[in-house]
């Protein structure tokens, strides 16, 4: 029994050491590598376009499903290619003057997070439109190749469920949900 006492006492040092040594790391987000494609579908017509990523930063600890950090989105940036359309979208149902962000604050996460090479996780965190916040899991595939890290999820936001207008005219009806394509590109440090 001492000598069980006695080796937990001398490796105790080593684990908490190895622990202090599991640095946190950052990824920071190339707005102009990075976008936000979303997709609706319509009666008779179905609508594409991008925003723009205007920041993000996400910090982790390799071994914990823990993250902080915020992606914003530019809420008047929306492009469907369409100018009145798109004009609608920004005044009507953004509300983009008053509401000029979109964005998402990981939280934590599920899966295993490589440090190299592909990883599935299921990310989990609050995505706040209009103002308000949602809390949503998305699915995200990462990939890492020394300080480059690009994520891509991909998502559904039931937009009028959750308060906003719908866009929907006479006979031109558009989905109560958008889907979102999220591809986010960067560079992984180490966190100051």
């Amino acid at each position: 029994m001492k000598i069980l006492v006695r080796l937990s006492l001398l490796l105790l040092p080593l684990f908490i050491a190895s622990a202090a040594c599991a640095q946190s790391e950052t990824f920071t987000a190339n707005p102009a590598a990075s976008r936000v494609d979303f997709a609706l579908a319509g009666t008779g017509h179905h609508v594409n376009g991008t925003f723009h990523v205007q920041s993000g930063t996400v910090t982790f600890t390799p071994g914990s499903p823990s993250l902080s950090g915020l992606i914003v989105v530019a809420a008047g940036s929306g492009d469907s290619g369409e100018a009145s359309r798109d004009k609608k979208m920004n005044s009507e149902v953004l509300n983009s003057d008053k509401y000029t962000g979109i964005s998402f604050a990981p939280k934590s996460y599920e899966g295993t997070l490589a440090a190299s090479g592909d990883s599935n996780l299921q990310v989990s965190g609050v995505f706040t439109l209009h103002g308000t916040p949602h809390q949503i899991v998305v699915p995200m595939q990462i990939h890492i190749e020394g300080a480059n890290l690009t994520a891509r999820g991909q998502f559904m936001v039931p937009y009028v469920q959750w308060g906003l207008k719908d866009p929907s005219i006479f006979i031109l009806k558009v989905a109560k949900q958008v889907n979102i394509d999220l591809n986010l590109k960067g560079q992984v440090t180490a966190a100051k």
